[in-house]
């Protein structure tokens, strides 16, 4: 699309230079326009290519103040009374103006953002029609319907109209066209499962994105197209080690500070990926280390209360993990493992998930045999051979056997050398 000013027919009130920085940012900040000007011209610039200016303008410091995330020093910069400074505030503060009259003053084509700002916010039920609306101002508009559509149980719709939005977002703002595709691959595997076509959009968006200023974005880019490579991997070596390329190029991009969510996801699925990675050679112990500390990492994030199942996830791990860690101080990774079962234990009761108790039961009992609580180890084990016998799990019930057989062995033994 050419870039010149329009003129807001009749009104004669200059409207921002096209594209717009719009939907490439964090909300609200990236619904915000940046007014025409020659000195806010080379930030609008920098913006649609999702990059941060080195310099920001006066003009444009609620912007900066937005995409700092001090929205209320952003509020109180948008002093003006010109529509597109009104439109501004209305982003930030939506009770500031009354949308009709504002959608009426910014007029074609900029007036459908309001509808759009109204949608995301949850104030309208519907996004609004792609009327007139084109490049960048279209994607977003189609955007909003394809996510509409996914609330309406039609995915396959939200595909058709995201392909379309990314269609016109590449010719006009590539980041923004990343952006869309990786909400595609989101919903295409949601729906279809993980597949080629994902890993092609995510790599896709991905290489869009590159060079951005965007690192929470690239991040959660990276995370799914880990993910989705370590869903498929079964076992497979190469996919487990694309994998964890992922994850670690994911921990780069954010801090536990920036995006806690992401962070702490990427830290529990690379311990995942390395405690499932077939063992070839013997430096492939050194992988158990890496992913004691990332399940710590993520269970700084993970807890009881904000996260449970999650947490229940990280706890198991870092205790399956503890007891084959080698190290000086096996001993204390066993007994540390004992204490993260027995917490796991607390919350998983018998009613709501038997199988799931029963299993750390037995991995309890195991590790309080190998630290020779003999008496301890078989409450545990008896409680989950008890379980695993109701709901019929031979091969459970044969393990669990197993290591009983061994403390009757070995306490026999204990009694004939006494």
């Amino acid at each position: 699309m050419a870039e010149a000013m329009i003129d807001h027919v009749g009104a004669g009130v200059t409207l921002p230079v096209r594209p717009q920085p719009i939907g490439v940012f964090p909300l609200p900040a990236g619904f915000l326009l940046v007014p025409a000007g020659e000195d806010t011209e080379p930030s609008r610039r920098d913006l649609v290519s999702g990059r941060m200016p080195k310099q920001w303008p006066a003009a444009l410091r609620a912007h900066e103040l937005a995409l700092a995330g001090d929205l209320q020093g952003a509020l109180a910069e948008l002093r003006g009374d010109d529509p597109v400074t009104r439109y501004n505030r209305f982003v930030i503060d939506p009770d500031s103006e009354d949308p009709d009259r504002l959608r009426d003053e910014l007029g074609e084509p900029f007036g459908v953002l309001v509808d759009l700002v109204s949608f995301a916010l949850g104030r309208a039920d519907d996004p609004p029609e792609l009327g007139s609306a084109d490049g960048e101002l279209a994607a977003l508009v189609l955007s909003a319907q394809a996510s509409h559509a996914v609330d309406r149980g039609d995915p396959a719709e939200a595909l058709r109209l995201l392909d379309q939005a990314v269609q016109l977002a590449l010719g006009v703002a590539q980041p923004l066209a990343g952006v869309l595709l990786g909400a595609a691959a989101g919903i295409r595997k949601d729906t279809e499962g993980p597949g080629p076509q994902v890993i092609d959009a995510l790599e896709r968006a991905l290489k869009l994105l590159d060079e951005t200023d965007l690192p929470v974005g690239r991040a959660e880019l990276h995370l799914a197209l880990a993910q989705t490579l370590h869903e498929l991997a079964e076992g497979r070596r190469d996919l487990l080690i694309q994998a964890v390329k992922h994850y670690h190029a994911t921990l780069q991009l954010v801090t536990s500070e920036e995006a806690p969510e992401v962070w702490a996801a990427a830290h529990a699925n690379l311990a995942t990926a390395y405690l499932t990675m077939p063992m070839v050679e013997a430096s492939d112990q050194l992988r158990l280390g890496v992913a004691v500390r990332s399940l710590r990492a993520a269970l700084k994030v993970y807890t009881p209360e904000t996260h449970p199942e999650r947490w229940a996830s990280a706890q198991l791990n870092l205790a399956n993990a503890l007891v084959y860690l080698p190290s000086k101080h096996q001993r204390d990774n066993l007994v540390e493992a004992v204490e993260l079962y027995e917490a796991v234990l607390r919350v998983r009761d018998r009613e709501t998930d038997p199988l799931g108790r029963a299993r750390v039961l037995a991995n309890q009992g195991n590790v309080l045999a190998h630290l020779g609580m003999f008496e301890q180890a078989k409450a545990k084990l008896h409680e989950a051979r008890f379980i695993f016998e109701e709901f019929q799990d031979g091969e459970s019930v044969r393990a669990v056997r197993g290591v009983l057989d061994e403390i009757a062995r070995q306490t026999t033994l204990s009694r004939t050398q006494g």
